[in-house]
């Protein structure tokens, strides 16, 4: 049940075309919906509606804004609809088609494909709970094709900031997506420190837990060393950088896994969750060269039942 003071938009709202059908998912700055178009298909509503400026009582559609906080809702609802333009340029096969966006009962939506499949979380969670480990060759099949699509999102000058396996998708035929970037987190400024969790501890870098941290593609690279690191326990969360930054110690994955997956796998996990910023990869490609070594030419679905 979501808190009374941020109720979602009811069964049968209409935003343009399409009829929101139920809440999804939620989080601290936005609401996912399933709704259809008006030929019946299947899409996905994201939501503007940072719960720590906006409320909405049952049955309402519009938010309602403190005066004090309308300047900062007003602000990230730009930079939303901003970053969605952009993703809506992009066209990759492993990043989520964005189909739309609008204004609307006084907020912002955006408007993504509905895809069929399930998450990366869901699958290796699955796999651990049936004893069998994730194969090396089904890793370096996701991740060369997700690292594809996260690079043509760097071209754009996005950074996708919540990387982890519940945001990756895995298409019925193997293929990954990149799901639910964090546009409404641009461009917030100041109102960011009042938005709640806007970043997974244990994926998140450690420039992201700081105030004056320098953001670029290397913080996504850190999040992708700990999103295989989790795909190699079965799902756990690694240790959050905060807490090695104080001194705790995550587990190198060249000692916890050695001897089951390469030297080469192993070395390239450790090498993205680095703290310092420079001892990281610093672009998606460096992490592609690695990876695409031994890669086959199509995704195989059976690695889902192997």
């Amino acid at each position: 049940m979501p808190p009374a003071h941020c109720q979602p938009l009811p069964p049968g709202t209409v935003i343009d075309t399409y009829r929101v059908e139920k809440l999804i998912s939620r989080g601290g700055y936005s609401l996912v919906y399933l709704a259809r178009d008006s030929e019946e298909g299947l899409v996905v509503i994201k939501e503007y509606l940072p719960d720590a400026l906006a409320t909405r009582a049952a049955g309402s559609l519009e938010p309602q804004v403190n005066p004090e906080g309308q300047g900062k809702f007003n602000t990230g609802m730009r930079s939303f609809l901003e970053e969605a333009k952009l993703l809506a340029r992009i066209r990759h096969p492993n990043v989520v088609s964005v189909l739309n966006f609008s204004k609307a009962h006084g907020t912002a939506y955006l408007v993504m494909r509905h895809e069929e499949g399930c998450s990366l979380h869901e699958h290796i969670v699955r796999k651990a709970k049936a004893g069998a480990p994730i194969r090396e060759e089904f890793l370096r099949g996701v991740f060369v094709r997700l690292l594809a699509g996260l690079r043509e999102v760097h071209k754009q000058k996005l950074l996708h900031l919540d990387l982890k396996p519940a945001n990756i998708f895995l298409r019925r035929d193997g293929n990954p997506v990149l799901l639910d970037f964090g546009a409404a987190r641009w461009g917030l400024g100041e109102a960011q420190v009042n938005l709640g969790n806007i970043y997974t501890l244990g994926f998140a870098a450690p420039e992201q837990q700081q105030a004056d941290g320098e953001l670029g593609p290397w913080t996504d690279i850190y999040a992708i060393g700990a999103t295989l690191y989790s795909c190699l326990s079965g799902g756990v969360t690694p240790l959050a950088a905060d807490r090695r930054l104080k001194g705790e110690v995550l587990p190198p994955a060249e000692v916890r896994w050695a001897r089951q997956y390469s030297p080469q796998l192993l070395e390239l996990i450790d090498w993205c969750l680095r703290l310092p910023i420079m001892a990281r990869p610093q672009s998606i490609y460096a992490l592609q060269k690695v990876l695409s070594g031994e890669l086959l030419d199509i995704v195989d679905p059976s690695w889902f039942s192997s």
